[in-house]
Parts: structure tokens; C-alpha cells; sequence
């Protein structure tokens, strides 16, 4: 606990004997005891504050309530501008103990979250929270991730609410003035065990675990601890109630039941205020390593319920008369989401502009903006796409300086590299955006169109197996297709490439490039007829697109590329696409 005293300067300045007199009372009477009373110490008193620890987080804030209501009584038959008023900032972590002080990182944010807090305030982290949930008798307001000074993460913070003179009993405050759940909050639920063997509780219990710290890497989300959630293992639960109870907006459950040769595994995402089902899915699969399959289904519905959330998040701010920064970003990255057009993407990019003019160091929204604009200048829609990309470049720059750790901005880089002739070094902005997310197939299938680039067409296969293993039914599988089917043009391969590339257009059917691409296969093959269709189908989107305009592309100077986009060209020829 830190603690120091608002506007201490000011009052010593005006009458510094009895502002030192005001201090010694408040430590006599509140402070000591309170501490002293829920077993903590005053580590040191440093004039305008002190440093306390306390073996119980619990302990910690009742303490801090305790006496922040007797200061605010004391208080009153005070002048306000003589009143010495504290702020405190709560945290749980390890820290160096001396004689007469504490250390590290833990303190550190302590004395941060104090710095935040109001006047008469108590400012806890979310790993103080996670503790102290329902336990003290006080309600908190999530204040969201805080970039604290000198702390290179940011911390999710909570602000103590209780009535101005006395502590409330849960359930005592009316329910319209409880504070509204977080965006992206969830509560993954023990996962059910319907072996009947209760030697697989390690597997169940594992994938609820991997998925809770898989859940807590998505951007802005706020996932509720695996302790807390543990608390309603094999109890009857009404799903509104604990949305209720823990203030979260979404909650995942699942079962697990295993055959004698066959795993399956069931989840379902639940919106906790209306207890309506958002998603569900099923996996069923042989046996083989368990732990492989945890990893593989953790992944598979870690990168699900990011798509899902998402959309759910853009659902509710479609009805907000006047949305935030957040709220614009989530209906910019559930329409980048969508199978896209050239329409679609131009209304992402809307959505991610506004969002930036409200918070133009939101680095969600540079990121989403700078892959709109890669995926519109490397589609080849426009006729010049450099200052495209070249603001897509920039925009994934300045997303990665604020924020270096964030895994799309990395991806989102390390594909305008990709696309503009530097495959190296986008391969390893895309290698840096897996070791920030492990689960992140699209980074795969960017390493896969980096290989096809630099004439290795052959290694890209697995990298859009991998991508496929990752996220089966993602959102952008439709491009992984098409990166698949330019690899195989590459290799020679044309029917194999037809099939990749019909299969990409039956997921998305206006995405104008793969039209294009898929009828110069076909006039390969001399399927003209076919690929006469194809070509038609994609000038009904870019009425203006040419072969010239392909050529004119420097995506990679390799030889092995440049022949194989030749043979690709030839086959447009034959597909009816205009020279240019």
C-alpha cells in the first residue's frame, strides 16, 4: 500500500505547524491503528505519505477503507482547503524487504496506482482485485489498462466505491449505479469432465487454464482470473447471475468427453446480460499426445472468441448515439473481418479514421488502418498503390513504436515488408508477432506469401497448414487459399492451384484478385470458357483492373517469382483480362 497526502505542498506552505500537527492526529488516530488492526505495517512514513505491507490484499483494502472513512469524518469540522486528504494505491506482488523499507516492481506500481487515484481514493490493480473480489463488502469501477509512469505494461486498474460515511453490504447499492461490465470481459468457466474418469480432470482442468492466459493476451480484454472461476466448478449456474456477480459481459463454458479412441470437446460463448448464445463448436478428434490436442484446441478457440468478441462488441456499439474511440474500432475490425470487397474495407477504413480522430495514439486502430490500406494497395484495386502502402507502412511504424509488444501491429509490418519487396525482414516482423502470440495463424500465411515471393514456393504449403490448424475456419482463410494457389503456379501445379483458388472463392465470393488469378490457371489449363467467366466476374468488381497494372506491381524482384508471374500473365491472356 502507498499513500501520500493530495496537495501536501499547499497546505504546509500556508501553515506548515498545523498541517505537521493534522498529520501526527490522522497516523495516531486512523492510519496506525487501521493498519495495525488488519495486520499490516507502516513499512516507512515519508512526510506526505507512507509505505505499508500487509500479508492479505484483503486485509490491505479494508485497512485503507477504514481509515479513508475516518479521515473523511475527522474531516468535517475541517475548512476544506485545510483538510489533508490521501490517496492510496493498493497492489499484490513480491518486493526486496529491508528493516525499514520495500523494493521492486511491485512497489513501484503501487506507488503508481496511488498517483492515479482520487482525492480520498483507492486505486488496487487488477492482481489485487482478483483477490478482494466480493470479499471486503465494497463495489469496484474498472478503470481499464493504465499506462503507468515507468511501468512498461499497462496495468488494469479499479477504483473502491463506498458510500460516503459508511461501508455497504453487498447488494445494498441500487442496481442501475452499479458501473457497466468492461468491453471484451469474460469468465471462462470450469470446463465439465463427462468421462466419468476422474483422472481426466488434469486435461479438463488444463484447457480451462490455457485458455483463461490465452484469452488475457487479446488486446484490451479482461479476463477474470482462474482462481475465481475455479469457485463454481460443478455447481449449477445461472450464467446471468455470475455476469452479475463478477461484471463481466461474456462467459465461455465447455465439456469434455472421452471415448475409447476419440476426444470431443464442446464450448459455447454466452452473453452473461441477456444469457443469449453467441457461438458454439465442437471438436472431435482421435486420440493421440493429449497434451497436443490441449494446445491445438486451446489455439483453435483462442483465435475464435477473438473474431467473436469482437463482433459481439461492434453488435452493441451499432446502437450508441455517440461511440468512443474503442466502440469505432471494434465495427472497423468486425467489417475487416467480413469477406471483404472493396466497399467493405473502404468502411473498415471509415470506422478505423473516426476512431483516430477521437484517440489518434490508439494503436488498435493504426493497425487496423494500415491494413486496410495494405490490403486494397496489394490486391491490386488501385492503379497507383504506392502512397498506399506507403501510408500503410507508416501508420504500422508508428502502431509498433507506441507499442511494441502488440502482435498485430507486428503482423500488420511485417506484411507491408512482405508486399513490398522485402520478404526478410517481413518474415521476421511476422516470427516476432508469433513469439508475442503463439495462436496468431495469420502471421503463418503472411510467412507463406513471403516464401512465394522469394522463389520457395515449395515451403509455403506448410505454412498455410499451419495457419489451417491454428484457426480452421477463420475469417481470412480465403486469402490463405489464394496465397496456396499462387504457390502452387509457381510449382507448375495449375490443377491443384484451380482447386485452392475455387475453394478460396467459395468462402469469400468478392474478392475480386482471386477471380483474376483463378482465370489465369484455367487459360492454363485451356479451360477458357471457364476462365473467361472467372475474368468476368472479377472486372464486375474492378472494372478497370490490366495485366499492365499486375505487372507494374514490385512485390519481389526474384527470378523464380517474376517467371512464375509471367506464366500467370500468359494465362490471363487467354481468361479475356485486358493487357492495359
Amino acid at each position: 500500500m502507498a499513500a501520500d497526502v493530495a496537495g501536501y505542498s499547499r497546505l504546509m506552505h500556508h501553515d506548515e505547524e498545523a498541517t505537521h500537527a493534522l498529520m501526527t492526529t490522522l497516523f495516531a488516530e486512523g492510519i496506525t491503528p487501521a493498519i495495525a488492526e488488519h495486520g499490516g505495517r507502516v513499512v516507512k512514513n515519508t512526510g506526505d505519505g507512507f509505505l505499508a505491507e500487509f500479508p492479505s490484499a484483503v486485509e490491505a483494502v479494508r485497512a485503507a477503507v477504514q481509515f479513508q472513512t475516518h479521515i473523511r469524518e475527522f474531516s468535517t469540522t475541517i475548512a476544506e482547503d485545510r483538510r489533508a486528504v490521501f490517496r492510496v494505491g493498493i497492489n499484490v506482488g513480491d518486493v526486496i524487504v529491508e528493516p525499514h523499507d520495500v523494493f521492486g516492481d511491485g512497489v513501484n506500481i503501487a506507488a503508481r496506482l496511488e498517483s492515479i487515484a482520487e482525492p480520498g481514493g483507492i486505486c488496487i490493480s487488477y492482481s489485487a482485485y482478483d483477490h478482494v473480489r466480493g470479499k471486503v463488502g465494497i463495489e469496484f469501477v474498472d478503470l481499464g489498462e493504465q499506462n503507468l509512469k515507468n511501468i512498461d505494461r499497462p496495468i488494469r486498474t479499479y477504483a473502491a466505491a463506498w458510500e460516503e460515511h459508511s461501508l455497504i453490504a453487498p447488494g445494498e447499492r441500487a442496481k442501475e449505479s452499479l458501473p457497466s461490465p468492461p468491453r471484451l470481459s469474460i469468465v471462462v468457466l470450469p470446463f465439465a469432465n463427462l468421462s466419468g474418469d476422474p483422472a481426466q480432470d488434469y486435461f479438463v482442468d488444463g484447457v480451462t487454464e490455457s485458455l483463461t492466459t490465452d484469452l488475457s493476451r487479446i488486446r484490451g480484454s479482461f479476463v477474470i482470473g482462474r482462481h475465481t472461476a475455479f469457485t463454481y466448478r460443478g455447481k449449477a449456474v445461472d450464467l446471468r447471475r455470475i455476469g452479475r456477480e463478477l461484471n463481466v459481459r461474456y462467459a465461455l463454458e465447455g465439456s469434455v468427453q472421452r471415448g475409447d479412441n476419440r476426444l470431443r470437446v464442446n464450448v459455447q460463448l454466452v452473453d452473461a446480460e441477456s444469457g443469449n448464445h453467441l457461438w458454439a463448436d465442437r471438436f472431435d478428434k482421435p486420440i493421440a499426445d493429449l497434451f497436443e490436442m490441449q494446445d491445438e484446441i486451446v489455439s483453435r478457440v483462442a483465435r475464435t472468441l477473438d473474431t467473436q468478441l469482437v463482433a459481439a462488441e461492434a453488435r452493441r456499439a451499432e446502437n450508441l448515439p455517440h461511440p468512443d474511440a474503442t466502440d469505432l474500432y471494434f465495427q472497423g475490425r468486425s467489417r475487416a473481418n467480413e469477406a471483404a470487397s472493396p466497399e467493405g474495407l473502404i468502411t473498415a477504413r471509415n470506422f478505423f479514421e473516426r476512431a483516430l480522430v477521437l484517440d489518434p495514439r490508439d494503436v488498435r486502430a493504426l493497425a487496423g488502418l494500415a491494413g486496410v490500406d495494405l490490403t486494397i494497395g496489394a490486391d491490386h484495386f488501385m492503379e497507383d498503390r504506392t502512397p498506399l502502402l506507403s501510408t500503410a507502412e507508416a501508420n504500422a511504424i508508428k502502431a509498433v513504436s507506441l507499442s511494441p509488444d502488440y502482435a498485430v501491429a507486428r503482423f500488420v509490418l511485417g506484411s507491408v515488408y512482405i508486399c513490398t519487396n522485402r520478404a526478410d525482414k517481413g518474415i521476421s516482423e511476422c516470427e516476432m508477432a508469433l513469439n508475442l502470440d503463439r495462436n496468431f495463424a495469420n502471421a503463418h500465411a503472411a510467412i507463406s506469401l513471403a516464401k512465394y515471393y522469394m522463389g520457395r514456393a515449395a515451403e509455403s504449403e506448410n505454412h498455410i497448414r499451419e495457419a489451417f490448424r491454428l484457426s480452421p475456419r477463420d475469417a481470412q482463410s480465403y486469402r490463405w487459399m489464394h496465397f496456396a494457389g499462387l504457390a502452387k503456379l509457381q510449382l507448375g501445379a495449375d490443377v491443384e492451384a484451380v482447386d485452392w483458388l475455387r475453394r478460396s472463392i467459395e468462402v469469400n465470393r468478392n474478392s475480386p484478385n482471386t477471380y483474376f488469378v483463378l482465370g489465369g490457371a484455367l487459360g492454363l489449363l485451356g479451360a477458357v470458357d471457364d476462365a473467361r467467366a472467372a475474368t468476368i466476374a472479377g472486372l464486375a468488381f474492378v472494372p478497370d483492373f490490366t495485366i499492365r497494372r499486375l505487372r507494374s506491381a514490385k512485390f519481389s524482384d526474384n527470378p523464380t517469382y517474376l517467371a512464375g508471374r509471367e506464366r500467370i500473365c500468359e494465362g490471363m491472356r487467354i481468361a479475356g483480362v485486358p493487357e492495359g
